[in-house]
This record gives C-alpha cells, structure tokens and sequence, in this order.
C-alpha cells in the first residue's frame, strides 16, 4: 500500500491529505485492495455497489449495457480514477457495470464507514473532496446531455474533441475511446463517424490517427457547435 501513498494523495477523493495522515485514514476506513483480471467486472448493472473504488494500477472502463448485447460508453479511468463514488449513494441498483479493461488493481472502501467521520482533520476534508467529486462528475454529466442533444453529427465531434482538448491543456491529445466505443459515446453510426472524421482531416480541421487527434482550426471546430 505505500507503493500507492503518492498516487493516493494525487486523486480528486484524497486531495490535500499527506502520505502518513491516508494511510492512518485508509486503515480506520478498512480499505482493501483488490487485483482484478481483464474482463473482470467490479461493478454489475442491476447490482447495488456500497463501495469506492480508486484505481492503483491497470485501467478500467464504465459502460451502461444496451439492447442486444451493446455497450453505451461511460467512462475510462486509469491509475488514479475514481469510481463508485455516486453510486454508492444510492439505495437503486447501479445501472452501470464497471469492467477491468486490463489486468489492474484498486483501492476499494467502504461507502458508510468514509460517511462516517471521526471528526479528523483528514477525514473532514475528504469528505469535502467526495462532494466536490460528485459535484464535477455531475457537471461532466451535463456536457455529455448538451453534446447528444447537438443536432448534427459534425457538431457533436466538434464539441467532444474541443472538449477532450480542453481536459488535456493541449490541441493534440488522445482520447479514451477506440473510434466504435466514440460512435456509441456520441450515439451515432460507427461508419458515418469514420465518413465525418476523413472529411473534416480532408477539410484541414483536424489530423488524426487511431485515438490521436490534433485540432489544427479550433476557432472553426467552435464556430460548427453553435
């Protein structure tokens, strides 16, 4: 578990605590962790979850099960991510499933026992970062509704990679998605996407290889979500 210390203060649930004040808070809280296999799921749609997860290593994927066998895209997380946190506030079963993408291990704890503080100083102030952490992925929640109610199918490739250029601070970047799982994320055909993508590299907007992309006219890209 020190191995992950640093890691472990570097994420949104445990942001501002030092090594020595989380590993005396993860052992009041009975943390565990856990390794998972690839294809391994952690969280099943239609099963209640009553834990937070953090990810230590490996990577993981959320996606909300469809008709038919499909796959809705939630999220990706990698070392760092944190999951469960909203579900776990929930009396309904969640209606996601959480899967190990690769071999990975996590971090999980018990959803009552971090609701429970002792008055610390290092509890209290992860307690603000949980609300803090729902209040963003709340938010997150919202962009994703503005970006599906986007009439055209150019629009929403315009609003998505704007934005995922905004997350990494750069207009060249790599998404989370491989370009099927991005056609079910923006809830579209997968060969109309590939079709919008060649034509906006062959429009000189963007240049892209697999999940990599660099926006070469973003005031353009802006202009076509409005």
């Amino acid at each position: 578990m020190k191995n992950f210390l640093p890691l472990l203060c570097s994420t949104s649930l445990f942001n501002g605590l030092t090594p020595e004040e989380l590993q005396t808070l993860l052992a009041q809280l009975g943390s565990v962790m856990r390794s998972y296999g690839k294809g391994e799921a952690l969280v099943l749609a239609g099963e209640p979850n009553r834990r937070v997860g953090i990810v230590l290593s490996g990577e993981l994927e959320a996606y909300r099960p469809g008709p038919q066998g499909a796959r809705i895209p939630i999220t990706h997380m990698e070392p760092g991510g944190v999951f469960g946190d909203v579900l776990s506030g929930s009396s309904l079963a969640s209606p996601v499933t959480v899967m190990a993408s690769v071999p990975c291990e996590v971090l999980l704890i018990p959803y009552e026992r971090l609701l429970l503080s002792d008055g610390s100083p290092a509890h209290q102030q992860t307690l603000r970062n949980l609300v803090r952490t729902i209040s963003d992925k709340y938010f997150s929640l919202s962009r994703r509704i503005d970006l599906l109610v986007l009439k055209s199918l150019r629009a929403k490739v315009c609003a998505y990679l704007l934005s995922e250029a905004e997350r990494a601070g750069s207009l060249t970047f790599s998404i989370p998605f491989s370009r099927i799982q991005l056609a079910d994320y923006l809830n579209c055909d997968r060969s109309a996407l590939s079709r919008e993508l060649s034509q906006m590299q062959r429009d000189g907007l963007l240049d892209t290889y697999k999940s990599s992309f660099k926006l070469l006219e973003p005031e353009v890209l802006k202009q076509m979500v409005q």
